[in-house]
């Protein structure tokens, strides 16, 4: 039988294991568990995402002690461009020469490289990997997850981080709103002639939208960006299926001339849309953070980004917590988490499925009207900087660790 630790982190992904380092910079140990191999995790081929890191999430990764590590992988996005089908009227989100950039692009697999080392240094975490759950208890002192090798481990707070199909979340059996968009992002990286000057695109179709974001250029000087383009579900089995020259005209069709001369540098990858909340984010000794609580379009690219502020309330809550002497597992100080996050987490997810909705109303009249509403966003300084701040996730009850 294992040590009991603070924590029981049930998903060691991105969120999971940047929790697990956030609460041991708090002196909290954790076990973290997940049934994913590492290595395939790493592996060069494994996963073609590419997350924004906002503002705020960066400073979380400095206060983790990764941010060093991740710097030199870092394409800075200087600047986000958003179009109605690029037909005139977008608008070009820039901040001032002493704000600083929009945030910072990675490949996922960078980010997982660096949390992971991070990890492996860490003597308050205990990484289990990989492993099958086939048990989970919570009781009135303690929590345990029984492994596939009968090992089990114990905690005073189990934590849900298993991603979207949370398996810890169903089985306490909370609740959740979801709806298909019936679309499917495909995923594809892109070598490009012209230098994308670290702007984000982001071109709406009634389909869905086209996003075009900056990487940093390749090994040898070549220029990169990620392609996140959003298709109907029942087009997407032949999008996947086209060769690389058919679809390379279809995604030159969509763009233009933007980049210059267009190539692939990854294979096409794919996943599901759609949108998921969970009526409640706590149980008896439990709590949920990231996908396995909130799942979002990617339209703005915001759902690491909230699982990133879930984990710095989080760690914040338990730190007040321990100060006044309270269980880790006190169910006001749970309660206290749960509303902090829902508010925000539930906002961001409206402001997106609006934005989804909105931009797939097909039609030439509903065109104009969406592209006067953008004409006037880019014409008011203050309503760019109020989008520019969300943007950063600078707004609203920033966690400590979260602030500069």
């Amino acid at each position: 039988m294992s040590d009991k630790k603070d924590l029981l982190i049930v998903g060691g992904g991105l969120v999971g294991m940047a929790l697990a380092l956030a609460a041991a910079r708090k002196g909290f140990s954790s076990h973290v568990v997940d049934r994913a191999d590492p290595a395939d995790l790493l592996a060069e081929d494994f996963d073609g995402r590419a997350s924004a890191i906002s503002t705020a999430s960066w400073n979380l990764f400095r206060n983790i002690g990764i941010a060093d590590d991740l710097e030199p992988h870092a394409c800075p996005i200087a600047s986000i461009a958003v179009t109605d089908q690029m037909k005139p009227g977008w608008i070009d989100f820039t901040p001032g020469p002493h704000e600083g950039s929009l945030g910072r692009m990675f490949a996922n697999r960078q980010l997982r490289l660096s949390l992971f080392e991070a990890a492996r240094k860490e003597p308050l975490i205990v990484w289990h990997a990989p492993v099958d759950v086939i048990a989970r208890e919570r009781g009135e002192f303690e929590v345990s997850v029984t492994l596939g090798d009968g090992t089990r481990l114990r905690a005073a707070l189990m934590v849900g981080a298993e991603g979207r199909r949370s398996p810890t979340r169903e089985d306490a059996g909370l609740m959740m709103a979801t709806w298909d968009y019936s679309h499917r992002a495909i995923i594809v990286g892109l070598d490009h002639t012209k230098p994308h000057d670290n702007v984000a695109w982001e071109i709406f179709y009634p389909a869905g939208p086209f996003a075009l974001l900056p990487m940093l250029d390749g090994p040898d000087g070549q220029h990169r960006s990620a392609l996140v383009w959003t298709v109907d579900e029942k087009d997407a089995a032949g999008v996947l299926a086209m060769s690389d020259r058919a679809f390379l005209a279809e995604v030159d069709k969509r763009m233009g001339d933007l980049l210059g001369e267009v190539s692939l540098n990854s294979r096409r990858s794919s996943y599901p849309l759609s949108f998921q909340h969970t009526a409640r984010m706590t149980g008896e000794r439990l709590v949920l953070v990231g996908d396995s609580a909130h799942g979002m379009h990617p339209i703005a690219g915001q759902g690491l980004n909230l699982g990133l502020r879930d984990v710095g309330a989080l760690v914040e809550v338990l730190d007040e917590a321990r100060r006044l002497g309270l269980d880790l597992g006190d169910a006001q100080m749970l309660k206290r988490y749960e509303d902090w996050r829902a508010l925000d987490s539930l906002m961001v997810m409206g402001a997106t499925d609006g934005l989804t909705r909105l931009f797939g109303v097909p039609g030439k009249i509903a065109s104009a009207i969406r592209r006067l509403g953008m004409a006037g966003v880019q014409r008011s300084g203050l309503l760019k900087q109020f989008f520019m701040d969300e943007a950063r996730g600078m707004s609203g009850d920033l966690p400590d660790m979260l602030r500069a």
